[in-house]
C-alpha cells in the first residue's frame, strides 16, 4: 500500500490516465474564471474576503473556497451528525443536522450552476446554515429563549456564535445569518439561494423520512401537492429546483412562480400538521425543552462545572453557549449524570433505547 513507481510514485499499478502539465491553477486565476463565467449579480471572490480578522489571502483557493473547507473541517459541522433533524436521536436512516445540511448544499448549488450565481458561496452557505442548531432540534431556539434578553435564533447564533472562531467572510456570514424566511432578506443572491434550499431541501425529506417510519403515507398528501410535485423527494426536489432556476434565469429574481410556491406551500403545511406538531412530536418537544433549561440552569449555577474554555463574566451566556453546542446523546447523557434524570424521562428517541 505504498504506491508504485521510483522516482514518480502512482496509487496504481496500471494507471494510464493523463492530464495536460502546466502551473497548478491558483486563486488569481480561480477568481478571474469566476468573473469571465458567473452572471453579473454573482458573488465574485475577487474584492471580497473581508473577514473580521484581516488574514493574507490564500495562494490557491478564493475566500469563499476557504470557507468552505473551515466549516467541513469545524467542530459545529462535525456536531451536526449528533443533532436532531425531526427525530430526536434517529436511526441510521432517519435525516440529522448534518444529512439535512448536506442535502441543502446539493439542493443550493444545483440552483447556483444553473442560475449562473456563485457555487462555492452558495455551498459555503448552506453547509454553515445549520450550526447555530442546538441539541434536539428547533425545540432548543425555545428552551433557550428564556435565558437570553433577545431570544435565541439559530442562524444568528450560528454566524456570530458557533461559526466565530473561524473568522469566515462577510458573505459567508451574512447568508448563515439571515437564511430563514423571518429574518432579514441575505445580502447575495446566493444567500437567497440557500434560503430556497433550505425550505426545498427539509420539506422534501423530512416527509421522505416520515413515510419511511410510517408516520404518514403517500396518499394522505394534499392532491394539489401529488399532481404538481409527486409523492416521492426525487421527483418533488426536481420540480422545484427547476422552479427556482427558470424564474431566476427569466426574471433575475430567486424566487418561484405562484402555482409552484403554492404547492410547496401546501407540502410545507401537510408537514408540519402530521409530522412535526402531531401529539408524539410535541411531547418530544416538551421533553428535549425540559432538560436543556434544567441544563443551563445548572451550569449557571454552577460555573465551575463548565469546560474552562467557556467560562465567562456572563454566566448565563456561557451556559447557553455550552449547552447549544452539545449534541443530543451528550446532554442527554449530562441530565441523568448530572440532573439525576431517569433515563426513561428523556425523550422519546433516548428514551426507547433508538
Amino acid at each position: 500500500m505504498q504506491g508504485h513507481g521510483c522516482d514518480l510514485v502512482v496509487a496504481h499499478r496500471d494507471s494510464s490516465v493523463r492530464i495536460h502539465s502546466g502551473e497548478p491553477i491558483g486563486r488569481e486565476a480561480r477568481e478571474e474564471r469566476e468573473a469571465a463565467t458567473l452572471r453579473p449579480g454573482a458573488t465574485l471572490a475577487k474584492g471580497a474576503g473581508e473577514r473580521a480578522r484581516p488574514e493574507a489571502p490564500d495562494p490557491e483557493r478564493t475566500c469563499f473556497q476557504r470557507d468552505r473547507d473551515r466549516i467541513v473541517h469545524s467542530t459545529a459541522f462535525r456536531r451536526l451528525a449528533g443533532k436532531t433533524q425531526v427525530v430526536v436521536h434517529p436511526t441510521d436512516h432517519q435525516r440529522t443536522r448534518l444529512t439535512h445540511a448536506l442535502e441543502v448544499a446539493q439542493v443550493a448549488t444545483s440552483i447556483a450552476r444553473a442560475v449562473g450565481a456563485n457555487v462555492t458561496l452558495a455551498e459555503a452557505i448552506a453547509l454553515g446554515h445549520d450550526c447555530g442548531h442546538g441539541p434536539g432540534g428547533h425545540a432548543s431556539e425555545e428552551a433557550f429563549d428564556a435565558f437570553l434578553p433577545d431570544g435565541f435564533d439559530h442562524g444568528p447564533w450560528g454566524a456570530d456564535v458557533a461559526l466565530a472562531e473561524l473568522n469566515l467572510c462577510a458573505q459567508t456570514l451574512d447568508g448563515i445569518r439571515n437564511h430563514s424566511w423571518s429574518r432579514p432578506a441575505p445580502a447575495t443572491i446566493e444567500g437567497e439561494i440557500v434560503s430556497w434550499a433550505d425550505r426545498i431541501a427539509y420539506c422534501a425529506h423530512d416527509l421522505e423520512d416520515a413515510i419511511s417510519a410510517q408516520i404518514v403515507r403517500p396518499n394522505e398528501l394534499p392532491a394539489l401537492v401529488v399532481e404538481r410535485l409527486g409523492t416521492c423527494r426525487r421527483e418533488q426536489l426536481g420540480v422545484l429546483i427547476r422552479a427556482v432556476s427558470a424564474t431566476a434565469t427569466a426574471r433575475g429574481v430567486i424566487g418561484m412562480d405562484a402555482d409552484t410556491a403554492e404547492s410547496l406551500a401546501a407540502l410545507r403545511k401537510f408537514n408540519y400538521e402530521h409530522i412535526y406538531t402531531r401529539g408524539e412530536s410535541l411531547a418530544q418537544s416538551q421533553a428535549v425543552i425540559a432538560v436543556l433549561q434544567d441544563l443551563v440552569s445548572f451550569y449557571t449555577d454552577n460555573p465551575m462545572a463548565l469546560p474552562a474554555a467557556f467560562r465567562a463574566d456572563d454566566g448565563v451566556l456561557a451556559a447557553v453557549t455550552y449547552v447549544a453546542g452539545m449534541t443530543d446523546r451528550f446532554a442527554f447523557d449530562q441530565a441523568e449524570r448530572l440532573l439525576g434524570w431517569a433515563h426513561q424521562r428523556l425523550p422519546r428517541g433516548i428514551g426507547h433505547g433508538a
